[in-house]
């Protein structure tokens, strides 16, 4: 009887007491009520205004029954309750990711030209020799492509060219991709067959780029890349073979994101990943969260069928729309700029990829369907198209609580920062860049670096802004990108806009709690509250106490979806 007196009276304490004891369809009969299991001496980061911070929690089924002291959570604990000792480590609400790519199959079974996790450099030879072997197994006139090329981390200290490639074979078209994105390399065999030559002309939002003695350098950058992939065969797979080897990159990835900590992400990818989600679901490997970010293709038949964004469940739902692409990007130095790049000849103001008519009919059809839209827009041109799009949308069919969805939002300027607050607008922004692509900031100049991913000033306008790795182009180590708010310093120890500093709890803030905002889920999770979804990580140290500059070495102790562990070392 000591046992359920001390635990009516936590509950009543935090409030639960009628639940804990009278709601039989959430918790079930008395005698079942104990904690399937609590963790204790803990350093409980909550994210929770009403209780920051804990000792200790309670979980039941999925969600969290209670916070507290360890002691208080003791109490409360029954003959079957399962005691986790967190061992003196941090726990945070598990991180959410709200702008990812991420594909495992390129991961397992293509060619990566770099290291898609951390920083590292390789030679160009490595990427010839790479694409070599391949072309040794491929048909001759197969495609061949390579991903996660970062030409700013090669040895060589030169860039990738159409030279290379050609050493590497001529009786195959070649595509390396750089890892940003938005611009990638070709062999000669691809331009032949693409019918591109040093006279083709650019096209909008979109460049065939030229050597220093005006011959084709082998760089294609946005809107050119159609014509470059307009050709050619690729591996056929048989239907079961294609389904196993989209499981299997898929069941890969999403371990990859338990592994560092990321129990939701917002996942704009191929739309043949759907019934691959759900496949992994049914065989209890789904680790992670999704909230889907589709094509125009099927935005238009749930369009169609009038289904909105939210529909789904707490594992899979429609987010919106997927980046609908209006310029370049920021580490391929292919963005919208009111000036030109840096050091690049001839002048270059990056590329707007679709005329503003468009945007306002594609945003118009979208709101008034119900799907949120979700465009991506890294210059202050593109911002400014974005937004004009949405208010002409507004406009024409007023909606509520929309939260339009700001992919990257690099570059705002102070305007732009406004209009954003004023409509609440959910900026997506680079999370591990600012560690990861500090040798990209160069391209750019100080001045413009203490305005990009402007965490700091879009907090201090209350702007609700969050991280997004957009991995492939950023590693999605939450660690990586919180050292990089906090910091404002990259792996190459150079400080970039530090104007824009955040302090580590607003950093954990924006990486959980803000998530969950931006995908209209902040009522069942975000943070360590009873009731929520019990997602969390444990982790090695205490963020806190840290040296800002060390946060990467902390480790991944735990990763927790609902109440079940997805990943522990």
């Amino acid at each position: 009887m000591r046992h359920l007196r001390s635990r009516r009276v936590f509950l009543e304490q935090c409030g639960l007491g009628g639940l804990a004891l009278s709601a039989a369809p959430a918790f079930g009969a008395m005698p079942e009520q104990d904690p399937d299991f609590i963790v204790i001496n803990g350093y409980v980061a909550t994210m929770d205004a009403a209780k920051p911070v804990a000792q200790a929690f309670a979980v039941k089924g999925d969600r969290f029954l209670a916070v507290g002291t360890t002691e208080e959570m003791k109490s409360i604990a029954g003959p079957r309750t399962r005691i986790v000792d967190a061992g003196g480590g941090m726990v945070v609400p598990g991180f959410n990711d709200t702008h990812n790519h991420g594909r495992g199959e390129g991961l397992l079974y293509g060619i990566n030209a770099g290291n898609p996790y951390v920083v590292e450099y390789v030679t160009i030879q490595s990427i010839i020799d790479k694409i070599k072997a391949r072309a040794a197994e491929t048909k001759p006139g197969e495609w061949i492509t390579a991903a996660f090329y970062d030409d700013t981390k090669i040895k060589d200290n030169r860039q990738l060219t159409i030279a290379d490639l050609d050493k590497a074979t001529t009786q195959h078209p070649v595509q390396v991709s750089l890892r940003g994105g938005h611009a990638s390399i070709f062999n000669s065999y691809a331009f032949k067959q693409a019918g591109v030559t040093k006279e083709t002309p650019d096209i909008l939002g979109g460049t065939y780029e030229k050597n220093e003695k005006g011959e084709l350098s082998g760089r294609v950058t946005d809107t050119a890349g159609r014509k470059m992939g307009s050709f050619g065969t690729r591996a056929v797979y048989t239907p079961a073979e294609a389904a196993d080897r989209a499981l299997k990159g898929f069941e890969f990835i999403s371990a990859k994101f338990a592994e560092f900590g990321l129990t939701s992400v917002s996942y704009d990818s191929n739309d043949d990943i759907i019934p691959i989600i759900q496949g992994s679901r049914e065989r209890g490997t789904l680790k992670t969260r999704i909230a889907y970010e589709a094509s125009h293709e099927v935005c238009d038949a749930l369009l169609q069928a009038g289904v909105g964004s939210g529909f789904g469940d707490d594992w899979f739902r429609f987010g919106g729309t997927r980046e609908h692409t209006l310029d370049g990007a920021l580490s391929s130095r292919t963005m919208s700029m009111t000036r030109p790049y840096i050091g690049v000849t001839p002048p270059y103001k990056g590329n707007l990829t679709e005329l503003p008519k468009d945007t306002m009919e594609w945003a118009e059809r979208m709101h008034r369907g119900g799907i949120r839209m979700n465009m991506h827009a890294n210059g202050e041109p593109a911002i400014e198209q974005a937004l004009n799009a949405y208010d002409y949308a507004q406009s024409r069919f007023p909606r509520p609580n929309t939260r339009p969805k700001l992919t990257h939002c690099s570059l705002p300027s102070a305007a732009q920062m406004k209009r954003i607050k004023a409509v609440d607008a959910q900026p997506s922004l680079f999370s591990t860049y600012i560690y990861y692509n500090a040798d990209k900031f160069r391209f750019y100049g100080a001045d413009m670096a203490e305005h990009m991913m402007p965490y700091r000033d879009m907090l201090d306008m209350g702007i609700n802004a969050s991280t997004g790795s957009d991995f492939y182009p950023g590693p999605f180590d939450p660690l990586m990108a919180i050292q990089g708010m906090v910091t404002r310093k990259g792996f190459n120890g150079e400080t970039w806009g530090a104007s824009q500093k955040v302090t580590v709890e607003e950093a954990i803030r924006l990486s959980t709690v803000m998530g969950a905002y931006s995908t209209f889920e902040e009522n069942i999770k975000g943070t360590i509250t009873p009731g929520k979804l019990a997602d969390y990580v444990i982790l090695s140290d205490n963020l806190y106490k840290v040296n800002p500059e060390k946060i990467i070495d902390v480790k991944i102790v735990e990763t927790v979806v609902g109440g079940k562990s997805m990943y522990h070392v």
